[in-house]
């Protein structure tokens, strides 16, 4: 399908799209009422984890799709997770459980890259595989990541690289196939790992801290712990027609201000604490001095504050009628509350009791924002308004009393990181490939012990291990990256599993072009270019011999002449190049030839200049590091070119410990 044909998402909205699987003799209305019944299972089945979760902008939601053009119907939603990357990761954990638990359910993921997955897996793909040719391949299928393959000689199963299947044409080959289009060990595994800690994650993901807020909003968040999202992006999103509106707070007054215990998640918290600002004089908020020990408190509670403030001017206040008729009208409500208690949502809890009531509060709120129609969702200015309405009276006593019963609030030490923590998650991001500077080139060092032993830095790291970095290590390691031949998609690094050496036919290049070019009537056939390894190394054997036949019979003409006329010409550039920059860039040994019999006597000034002196063949290896340890040092420690290409290639050299 042409890019420009494709469906366009916003940079930080993920889609989520399950299919039912085929089934023998089975009709549309069935396929249907399937799909319907299969909603409220699945919401059943996730509500212990999502009633508590704390979204970033939008949560989990599913809903019916009635079939349109070649899309079959199924239950799907879109999620906007804003800056909360951990949102749409936990999402797909969310979909790979459903396919567990429902075997018959196949699903697709996607967001603004495409199949977001497969980059977590780029090491592992093979080479047919990429942003053009995965549309409807990449799916979910009984908790495994599942690829649609190409035809291959060993197998017949799947689609070639240029035809993009249907959804109806990839779901007939996974029931048909499931094993054959199984996504690979390393894939699968790279998901796996990528996927690990749920859902234990989520609850070490939030963050609690003491904020001293307004008594109205400490009911708020007592109530509906998940408003502090909303009103966290209000006063980080903030604009001045929205400070308007805190010039004088008509809805929370600072001067009811309480100390209680919030709830964020880790990345809500590190945009409240980040934010530098200062409240308006108007809006009696005044801090206390940075050195009180509650100032921390202090200015949270009025950020946050702030944020609630700027949600409630943005909406009209709320009716009058009890939003608990709402949801017990709806009439999916009743089919929804029986597969809670089907699942053990209560956990035994008897009817009426206090806990009880706190988990059917939260699956009621849970209802109307996944379940119910969106005509029924508020925004959440209004969701604030409504929460504070039903609550009726404050009692400013029972909440000082609570100042005193506060859980101790967490440390906010992972905001900062240190340099060694910022390149052991780089070294996990990068898959935790070996360090080339410490392992790569070991046989070389092996067999050039004394030359490598001279070129050795040992250094000291920072908790006391000493560390061996080897400048030969190094520079062999460069000079594989640079031996690597790639394809035009770009670099392959040397120590990348997935790569192979690229193979280059030049007369199947120059068919190829005549090809396209219109020499020839036949019409490129893709599958001339695809990679076929023994017609390769077939190609490649023949070549060999071609090209030495062809030098031989090259050098026969030529004769010593033409080598000779080369050595000369290449004398005279290297004679050129040694007075110019180009020349003087590079480091050079020189060394003084012995003076013959017949030769001039030195002038009495002992110029050296008279001396005949003749260049070293450049050390390559010495010019190389010279140059590379010289970038690395004008860079100061910041990101750049040297840095990059070693970190890259997995070297890892020490901090410059020289000042000057």
């Amino acid at each position: 399908m042409d890019l420009l044909q494709r469906r366009v998402f916003q940079d930080d909205m993920v889609q989520y799209n399950l299919f039912l699987l085929p089934a023998d003799h089975s009709t549309l209305q069935q396929n249907e009422r399937r799909l319907k019944e299969m909603l409220g299972e699945i919401f059943a089945k996730l509500a212990p984890m999502l009633v508590e979760y704390i979204w970033q902008h939008q949560p989990f939601n599913l809903k019916y799709h009635p079939s349109k053009g070649d899309i079959p119907a199924h239950i799907g939603g879109i999620t906007q997770f804003g800056d909360n990357v951990e949102d749409e990761w936990f999402i797909v954990y969310l979909l790979q459980q459903i396919t567990k638990t429902f075997s018959d359910l196949v699903v697709s993921v996607e967001d603004n890259d495409g199949e977001f997955i497969l980059i977590e897996a780029a090491d592992y793909l093979p080479k047919w595989l990429s942003p053009d040719t995965s549309e409807n391949r990449v799916f979910l299928f009984r908790g495994e990541l599942h690829i649609i393959p190409r035809p291959s000689k060993s197998s017949s199963v799947g689609f070639p690289r240029n035809v993009v299947p249907s959804v109806e044409q990839a779901l007939a080959l996974l029931s048909a196939h499931p094993e054959a289009c199984q996504a690979s060990p390393g894939i699968r595994s790279a998901l796996r790992k990528r996927l690990v800690g749920y859902p234990e994650k989520i609850k070490s993901g939030l963050h609690r801290a003491h904020c001293f807020i307004p008594a109205g909003i400490a009911t708020v968040l007592a109530h509906r712990p998940d408003l502090v999202a909303p009103a966290v992006s209000a006063f980080y999103l903030r604009d001045p027609v929205d400070l308007q509106a805190c010039r004088s707070f008509k809805t929370f007054h600072p001067d009811t201000r309480v100390l209680t215990s919030v709830t964020f998640t880790r990345c809500l918290y590190a945009q409240l604490q980040q934010q530098q600002f200062t409240p308006d004089r108007r809006s009696g908020f005044n801090l206390p001095p940075r050195t009180h020990p509650h100032y921390k408190a202090h200015e949270l509670g009025m950020k946050l504050a702030h944020g609630f403030e700027i949600l409630c001017s943005r909406c009209r206040l709320p009716s009058s009628g009890p939003d608990d008729a709402a949801v017990s009208c709806n009439p999916q409500w009743k089919s929804f509350l029986k597969s809670l208690q089907k699942n053990d949502y209560f956990r035994g809890e008897l009817e009426g009791s206090a806990r009880f009531k706190e988990l059917l509060r939260s699956a009621e709120v849970f209802f109307k924002q996944s379940v119910a129609s969106k005509s029924s969702v508020l925004s959440p200015g209004e969701d604030v308004l409504q929460v504070l309405h039903s609550c009726g009276p404050i009692n400013m006593q029972d909440l000082e009393k609570l100042e005193s019963q506060l859980p101790q609030e967490d440390s906010d030490s992972w905001l900062d990181i240190t340099a060694q923590g910022l390149e052991q998650l780089l070294q996990e991001r990068s898959g935790g490939r070996t360090d080339v500077g410490r392992n790569c080139s070991a046989i070389k060092q092996t067999e050039n012990s004394s030359n490598a032993a001279e070129e050795t830095v040992e250094v000291t790291g920072t908790e006391g291990e000493d560390t061996a970095y080897s400048l030969v290590a190094v520079s062999q390691g460069i000079k594989d990256f640079f031996n690597t031949m790639s394809s035009h998609e770009g670099a392959e690094l040397p120590w990348s599993s997935a790569t192979r050496p690229f193979r280059f036919d030049p007369d199947s290049m120059v068919s190829a072009l005549d090809q396209l070019l219109g020499s020839k009537d036949r019409e490129l056939d893709s599958d001339d270019l695809e990679d076929d390894d023994e017609d390769v190394y077939h190609d490649e054997e023949e070549g060999v011999e071609e090209n030495e036949e062809s030098s031989s019979d090259h050098a026969e003409m030529s004769g010593p002449e033409t080598l000779d006329s080369i050595k000369k010409y290449m004398d005279q550039m290297d004679e050129e190049l040694m007075s110019t920059n180009v020349g003087q860039s590079f480091s050079q040994t020189k060394f003084s030839k012995p003076s013959s019999e017949n030769a001039a006597p030195r002038s009495p000034e002992g110029g050296a200049s008279e001396e005949m002196e003749e260049p070293q063949p450049l050390d390559l290896d010495v010019n190389l590091m010279a140059n590379l340890l010289e970038s690395l040092s004008c860079q100061a420690g910041l990101a750049g070119p040297a840095s990059n290409l070693l970190q890259s290639l997995g070297v890892h050299l020490p901090a410059n410990s020289d000042p000057s």
